[in-house]
């Protein structure tokens, strides 16, 4: 497979895995503040920091409240990882690469991108967004399975693995520093209805409700949400089982060594790391938010200097 190629299916799965976990974070946010009392701290800026991108924001907003947010996160150009964005470039990726995708999941991001673009121009409205999100998220996972009932186990679908597994490790390492800010300081037995609530925000927003509650127990708890996201090995979104997955794409690939040494490097910090003690310490548990970022970035360019020729101005353009 030509490296180019291969760089676009790359990023069409990050771009996809990027505008569902967006969908689903906004979601699941603006239905937990439904639940919460006003007083509460929590609101929609926390989205914003999420991203990483506060200061492009406050550039072009002026207020961090719901309609701006929204406007963000959906449907601004500007920012590269909004939905809108993320569809555009999973969109191009493709177009350039259909000889090798099913035409059928073409046509399913084609339309989804087609039916985003005609709704952000209509405004997304809070009466809207709900079906907006829905779609978006019902989209990207009919985009998945299509991936997984017509694509060839070839090459092709190595590289989709590579950039969906790398790019969801990515999403919910950012859920669990920003989300865990406001609910670590407490230890497990002071937890509050309200800060139940919020942790069982950030399993939904994963999508891991359900499959915490059958694997771990019944009651939420900080320390065991944390452990369950980052450490098990049976939950598709968690950081261990993504890694793990990745680890065993990488393997199906010729010169993987760099790549796959990259990645056992991610998965030994994620084996070590010290649960109990960073929910005691939200600090303890940011720093090494940041050393895991840090290590996917350096799986990112292992991957991309051994399989990817762009030159890095036209790689770096597809990034955040």
């Amino acid at each position: 497979m030509l490296s180019r190629v291969a760089e676009n299916i790359y990023w069409l799965a990050r771009y996809i895995e990027r505008a569902e976990d967006t969908a689903r974070l906004l979601s699941v946010n603006s239905h937990l503040l439904l639940d919460l009392p006003r007083s509460t701290k929590l609101g929609w800026s926390e989205i914003i920091a999420i991203t990483g991108n506060d200061e492009l924001f406050d550039e072009h907003y002026e207020t961090r409240d719901e309609a701006s947010v929204l406007l963000f996160m959906c449907g601004d150009r500007r920012y590269s990882g909004s939905i809108i964005s993320s569809l555009a470039g999973a969109r191009e990726n493709l177009r350039t690469t259909r000889e090798v995708i099913p035409r059928e999941i073409w046509e399913e991001i084609n339309q989804l991108y087609l039916s985003v673009q005609e709704q952000v121009e209509a405004g997304i409205t809070p009466r809207r967004r709900d079906a907006f999100l829905n779609r978006v998220i019902r989209s990207c996972q009919t985009v998945n399975g299509l991936v997984e009932g017509m694509l060839s186990y070839t090459t092709a679908r190595t590289f989709l693995m590579i950039g969906r597994q790398l790019e969801r490790a990515d999403m919910t390492t950012r859920i669990i520093d920003v989300r865990s800010a406001n609910l670590l300081p407490r230890s497990p037995e002071e937890l509050t209805p309200f800060e139940n609530l919020q942790w069982m925000s950030v399993l939904k927003s994963l999508s891991g409700f359900q499959m915490y509650r059958q694997h771990v127990r019944l009651r939420i708890r900080g320390p065991d949400v944390l452990q369950f996201l980052l450490q098990d090995r049976m939950f598709p979104r968690a950081v261990a089982c993504s890694l793990e997955r990745l680890a065993i794409a990488l393997k199906n690939l010729p010169m993987h060594e760099l790549a796959l040494e990259e990645v056992e490097t991610c998965r030994k910090h994620i084996a070590e790391a010290e649960i109990i003690r960073m929910a005691a310490e939200p600090d303890l548990l940011h720093a090494f938010v940041d050393e895991i970022q840090i290590d996917f970035t350096e799986l990112h360019d292992a991957i991309r200097t051994t399989y990817f020729a762009q030159p890095e101005e036209a790689t770096q353009s597809q990034e955040q």
